[in-house]
């Protein structure tokens, strides 16, 4: 059994296995690689057995998004770290060892993340990730070299190792118990957000998450879902309101939660203005479903843990014009 184990959801992603899947089997050292595939219904599964026989292929039988699909792949994953890797991502050499290296001599650290820059900009940071990920005083998440739509362009500024909220999925190196213990990904967020609620369950579980620059991979990004698609708006702010419903106490969600409404309300009110309705109804939508599984959600209220941060990124961006991390 390999120590580490590189594990790549696909969903029709036969493209994307072409591209990237040579760099991670020449970069990725001493690991397994492991496609857990869910349910494509394109080649991917005969271009995996033709052309990359050396990869292991775990079938799954039907598409549980990215969230169920990682929980029901690591259930037959026993390597002790995973390497969670977008189908999307080209990785460098040294890649792996240097987050592995860190984690091994890190016992207090549970997972860390990559510098993440753009695979079509390449000297730019890359949206889902960048140089680690944090949330605001209201849960907005935000990364040093990416702040909502203004990415930055790496010029060094955020090379140094840092302490971080969440680890991005795009690329994410974790101890497989900690994973587990911590109850895995969310599958009822399907995708989007759900690994900044895995790292907020890791941190409550006493555990910490860095990002480590000297490795770099760069991302596609929206590979799987455009930004321009209603659907990722829904996820994004469906999913926003349960990670803090699950994971505030008391005490801050009661004081939160209906800022955060509200501001949610006044980015649907935009939406509308700018003629973009179907992002405007995908926030109502968003609503109504946490309101209507709002019972199921404080069910898994198991572990909480404060939001120690600030920064209310929405009125430092639009207001006094922050739009780089380092002007916070």
């Amino acid at each position: 059994m390999a120590k580490t184990a590189v594990v790549i959801l696909n969903y029709n992603g036969e493209d994307y296995l072409r591209k990237f899947l040579p760099s991670v089997i020449a970069c990725s050292e001493d690991a397994e690689i492991i496609v857990a595939d869910n349910k494509s219904t394109d080649d991917s599964i005969s271009i995996l057995n033709q052309e990359f026989p050396q990869v292991k292929i775990i079938l799954l039988d039907k598409n549980y998004g990215y969230a169920g699909g990682y929980n029901k792949a690591l259930e037959q994953v026993t390597s002790e770290y995973v390497a969670l890797l977008n189908s999307d991502v080209e990785v460098t050499e040294g890649w792996l060892s240097t987050l592995i290296k860190f984690l091994g001599e890190n016992p207090s650290y549970a997972a860390c993340q990559p510098k993440i820059k753009d695979y079509n900009h390449r000297a730019k940071f890359e949206y889902a990730g960048a140089s680690g990920g944090f949330i605001d005083s209201l849960g907005y998440p935000y990364c040093r070299g990416r702040i909502f739509d203004t990415i930055e362009f790496d010029s060094g500024q955020y090379d140094d190792p840092k302490d971080i909220f969440w680890s991005t999925g795009a690329c994410m190196v974790i101890r497989n118990e900690v994973y587990k213990k911590a109850g895995g990904l969310d599958a009822d967020f399907f995708a989007h957000m759900e690994e900044i609620d895995l790292c907020w369950r890791i941190k409550s579980l006493g555990y910490k998450v860095k990002v480590m620059p000297s490795s770099v991979v760069f991302h596609v990004g929206g590979g799987t879902l455009s930004k321009l698609n209603s659907f990722k708006t829904y996820l994004n702010f469906r999913n926003g309101l349960l990670m803090l419903i699950k994971n505030l106490p008391p005490f801050q969600l009661l004081l939160k939660l209906p800022l955060r409404l509200v501001l949610d309300w006044v980015a649907a009110v935009k939406f509308f203005l700018e003629g973009n309705a179907k992002h405007g109804f995908a926030i109502c939508k968003a609503h109504f479903k946490v309101l209507t599984t709002l019972k199921h959600t404080l069910k898994k209220r198991k572990l909480s843990s404060p939001i120690h941060n600030s920064n209310v990124i929405v009125l430092s961006y639009y207001l006094r014009k922050k739009e780089k991390f380092d002007q916070l």
